[in-house]
């Protein structure tokens, strides 16, 4: 039996089955998993496979760099607006162009709106149904499921009327034998644990999430003129403020603030109301999952921090989630992150398809090239009962994700890493959010580090922006009351008052974790854009040591139940939210596709 350590502490053991997953499902883009599974069905090797590629960086080159927010918000459709913030505070950055303080404050307005969104579409529309099985709820007495679900929440949608309709609509569907958004799940696998009345209670708030979600980005709309993809501005938000001319196109006025309010207290109480209950009684069903799938949560942990509280100051004093490095575990030792320093963040390529002049070396943003080197390394594997499958060979290129590394180690970065870099750095509101779900569930810190861990962890960053949103839509209004209405400032606008050389970086917390945009301009014109996106650092296949990436750590030592009905895996990924958006597809020379896959 062969097995080897990896650099950040993994044992790997290539031996015994390989199974695939292509493509994964319920994520933002294409990817494919490989693991080996030993004899007891124990994944002891594993494989993050990205297989689009968005090529964005080339498409920047000689544009202007006002522009870039608007092509590289393209990266990516759910991540709404992140991209175009990290792409304008970029290039603030290089022209040292400071914004207003409303500009700041519609910015994280625009923000938390996103987090509240994104986070509440992720755990019931792309995540819950690897813990609830739908089926199942077909066999739920409405009357105990009212009884549950007032036992604990508030929610006025809770009557036995409302689940014995839910619940018949859901036989409909199962009867006509087209399961619309249930379709393709492992319905009846036995690591489904949720009696049928969680089950019914579950997706009956499935349903209902998937009806509020379009409420909550209107708060973006109002602001950036659309969704998704709403408008941004370098030196400022395009949204003007006029109080006195209800009719003014495009402005903010009263009417609109207080849609802003409604909506913001709305999705509050879903939240707090819907979202946080169902997680933590999902999770009390499934607490041996804090077992397994921590992988580099509970080593190496990365944050760039975001919502400033002060307009033009990114310290630690001022951002509300913290910026820095947890290495080996050590909550005790936050360190320091610089997106400036060369030293701190490197982009590796040994097994991505790129090339590199010198591909043992890796390459800081600002000097990072993206130069497409497509190999299909490649090899035949036992599969099931001993048969051939078509395994990409992990010793070779395996993927058109780079690896990312801060100061040459492999990171995990997310809510997970927020959460609990706020935590160890004392930050009362989220530390009282992870108590408070510690307690409920009667775990230690430690089962942070966990696919369950993780998963709570984005449930409670999403009510930590809730709670956020109605602060700062209040301190807007004060704002405006005071008769503060500026939101941009126009300062360097004409590229005739650049320099003729400059570079800068955006920083920015996407939900899915830490997002830089570096950016360097020459001669009024974008000479180099590189994006280091959240997926880059988790989906990260081996490095230049051979130090794997989180994704690959996080699943090794999970028992499958049946490896050929993988939920086990899809738990763990997805606990990730992976996003592999916007990319050229790979296509064969006729301009055919290279390969045809199963969707599971």
């Amino acid at each position: 039996m062969s097995r080897t350590t990896t650099p950040n502490g993994f044992e790997l053991d290539s031996s015994g089955r390989r199974v695939a997953i292509d493509p994964v499902t319920r994520i933002e883009g294409h990817l494919r998993i490989e693991v080996n599974v030993d004899s007891s069905n124990v994944i002891r090797n594993a494989v993050s496979v990205g297989t689009m590629w968005r090529g964005l960086e080339i498409i920047m080159k000689d544009r202007d760099p006002r522009d870039a927010w608007a092509f590289v918000q393209r990266i990516c459709g759910v991540c709404t607006g992140v991209h175009a913030l990290a792409s304008v505070r970029a290039v603030e950055d290089a022209l040292k162009i400071e914004i207003p303080r409303n500009a700041n404050i519609i910015r994280n307005i625009m923000h938390l709106t996103l987090y509240a969104h994104d986070h509440l579409v992720h755990f019931y529309h792309l995540h819950a149904l690897d813990w609830v099985d739908v089926v199942s709820a077909l066999k739920a007495d409405p009357k105990a499921t009212s009884d549950l679900a007032m036992s604990i929440s508030p929610w006025a949608k809770s009557s036995v009327g409302y689940f014995k309709d839910i619940q018949g609509r859901v036989k409909k569907l199962v009867g006509s034998g087209q399961l619309g958004p249930f379709r393709n799940g492992y319905w009846g696998h036995p690591a489904y644990k949720l009696p049928p009345e969680a089950n019914l209670m579950a997706v009956a708030h499935y349903i209902e999430a998937l009806n509020f979600q379009r409420e909550i980005v209107k708060i973006q709309a109002v602001f950036g003129g659309k969704n998704p993809h709403p408008n941004w501005l370098v030196g400022g938000v395009p949204a003007t403020i006029n109080v006195h001319n209800a009719g003014a196109v495009g402005a903010i006025n009263v009417e609109r603030l207080n849609l802003v309010v409604d909506i913001a207290k709305m999705t509050h109480e879903f939240i707090s109301q819907v979202y946080i209950p169902d997680l933590l009684t999902i999770a009390s069903f499934y607490k041996d999952w804090t077992k397994w799938g921590g992988g580099l949560s509970g080593k190496n942990l990365l944050c760039y921090g975001d919502f400033p509280s002060r307009a033009n100051d990114d310290s630690n004093d001022s951002l509300r989630l913290p910026r820095g490095a947890i290495l080996n575990g050590d909550l005790s030792t936050i360190h320091p992150v610089d997106l400036r320093d060369p030293t701190h963040i490197q982009e590796f390529v040994p097994h991505s398809w790129y090339r590199y002049p010198d591909e043992k070396a890796g390459l800081h943003p600002w000097d990072g090239i993206t130069e497409l080197d497509f190999r299909l390394g490649a090899k035949t594997k036992g599969g099931k009962n001993g048969e051939a499958i078509h395994a990409f060979d992990e010793s070779e290129k395996y993927s058109y994700v780079k690896a990312p590394r801060w100061k040459g180690h492999a990171m995990e970065t997310g809510p997970l890493a927020r959460m609990v870099m706020a935590y160890a750095m004392g930050r009362k509101d989220v530390k009282e959010l992870v108590d408070m779900a510690l307690k409920k569930l009667d775990v230690p810190l430690p089962a942070l580090f966990s696919t369950l861990g993780r998963t709570a962890a984005r449930g409670l960053e999403a009510q930590w922006a809730a709670d956020r949103l109605l602060e700062d839509v209040q301190e807007l209004i004060a704002q405006v009351r005071s008769g503060n209405l500026d939101t941009a400032n126009n300062d360097k606008w004409s590229p005739t008052s650049w320099p003729s050389d400059a570079k800068g970086v955006g920083y920015a917390e996407a939900p899915r974790g830490a997002l830089g945009h570096w950016i360097v301009i020459r001669d009024q014109k974008i000479a180099n854009y590189q994006a280091v996106v959240p997926t880059t650092w988790n989906a990260s296949p081996r490095d230049n040591t051979g130090a794997i990436g989180a994704y690959e750590a996080a699943l090794l030592g999970t028992p499958m139940v049946d490896p050929m009905r993988p939920l086990e895996i899809l738990r763990t990924i997805h606990s990730f939210d992976p996003c592999l958006a916007c990319a050229t597809h790979v296509v064969g020379p006729d301009g055919g596709p290279l390969t045809t896959v199963q969707v599971l």
